[in-house]
């Protein structure tokens, strides 16, 4: 039988039974599509992250006290603000290390109030995060060696407090009492790990070691001048800490670090999940072979007209298997169609992203095609073996 032959019969036993056809892909077409969606979402947040990370500036290492790792428990911190000089003169370039203190304080104007993210910063902070201005000035070496009381505000806080008006200027309350003068507006830049960048109010590192009675920092930020140099300039800035603070601990994470560390982590996630969607696929599948043998038994005096006027088992198998095939086929392609559409609605009408690859819906279409040939290799072998004498008296 020639394969146009073939491709005929099967579209026309699938036209006779259109119902039947289509509850037999159902299966088939709620996992493609599952698994189209749940790669997408996955892929998504992977791309988000990532650009979260690389939008904090490149090249930068990130230095805290003790194990500097995702889950792992804070230390306290020894580093102190005249680290920043004393690794300038290892590393040749002051300018390129940042201090930070955080906190959570409510800061107020007039008769408006918000909870917000207060970073002591020294003034190298915002040429190693990249962090742009809309207007005004940021913090400088004078503000910070004379803990003058002046911040820089996010753009979130800065509308959330003044509305339109342009603070620059203007003075806020922060942690009860102490005023500040706001110097400058940051340009809006988003969210990273969740958390908005533009809820943070930057004051300068000693005037916020003042306000909160402390002489740490909680962390350093170095900026190295080439994405090369990153791995050199890593190991001399935790050497060099290990050899002034005697018998503690530092250690320090970088931009691919972080970002390989969390892709390893979303990537698994999004594999357990499309393991997951991929079991409708199975059930699919043995949807597919239980209405094939059922096709078969329908169709028994049919195979045996067939052989009786010269069709080799052979062909009977083909025939079959080319059905199974083209029912899962049918599916797939349904699946992809429901499963992108789906993914660029929840990407649309929700917070979560979603990235569709080029190989998640030629990967799903594949699998379904050989879901219908795995389960359809059973009914078309039960179909060709049918003794032709023993099929014709079948009633």
């Amino acid at each position: 039988m020639r394969a146009g032959e073939s491709f005929r019969v099967a579209v026309d036993a699938l036209r006779v039974n259109r119902l039947r056809s289509a509850l037999t892909m159902l299966g088939v077409v709620i996992g493609v599509a599952a698994v189209v969606v749940l790669v997408a979402i996955g892929s998504g947040a992977r791309d988000l992250v990532q650009r979260e990370i690389e939008g904090l500036g490149s090249n930068i290492i990130f230095v805290a006290p003790g194990q500097l790792s995702l889950g792992a428990a804070p230390s306290i911190s020894r580093l102190r603000l005249d680290d920043v000089a004393y690794l300038g003169r290892i590393t040749g370039d002051e300018s390129a290390i940042a201090v930070a203190l955080n906190s959570g304080e409510t800061i107020r104007a007039g008769h408006r109030q918000l909870y917000s993210s207060i970073v002591g910063a020294n003034e190298n902070l915002r040429n190693v995060f990249d962090r742009p201005l809309r207007r005004g000035r940021y913090l400088s070496r004078t503000d910070v060696e004379t803990r003058r009381r002046v911040v820089v505000l996010g753009s979130e806080v800065a509308h959330r407090l003044f509305g339109d008006a342009d603070p620059v200027g203007r003075q806020i309350t922060v942690a009860g009492g102490a005023r500040f003068r706001v110097i400058g507006v940051f340009e809006e830049v988003g969210q990273t790990f969740g958390q908005s960048r533009d809820a943070e109010v930057h004051i300068p590192v000693t005037a916020a070691q003042r306000l909160f009675g402390v002489e740490r920092v909680d962390f350093l930020a170095v900026r190295a001048p080439t994405k090369e140099a990153v791995p050199a300039l890593r190991k001399t800035v935790v050497d060099a800490l290990q050899r002034r603070y005697r018998g503690e601990e530092f250690s320090a994470i970088t931009q691919t670090q972080l970002l390989g560390t969390i892709g390893t982590v979303l990537g698994a996630l999004t594999g357990v999940l499309a393991a997951i969607a991929a079991i409708s696929l199975l059930v699919g599948g043995v949807g597919v072979s239980n209405i094939m043998l059922v096709s078969v038994r329908e169709r028994t005096r049919e195979i045996g007209l067939r052989k009786a006027l010269g069709a080799r088992q052979r062909d009977i198998l083909s025939q079959f298997l080319l059905e199974a095939v083209l029912l899962t086929s049918l599916g797939g392609a349904a699946g992809i169609a429901l499963g992108v559409g789906a993914a660029l609605a929840i990407s649309a009408i929700s917070p979560v992203p979603a990235t569709i690859a080029w190989w998640s819906p030629a990967l799903a279409f594949a699998v379904s095609a050989a879901v219908g040939v795995f389960f359809g290799v059973a009914p078309a072998r039960r179909a060709g073996r049918l003794d032709p004498v023993v099929a014709l008296r079948a009633e």
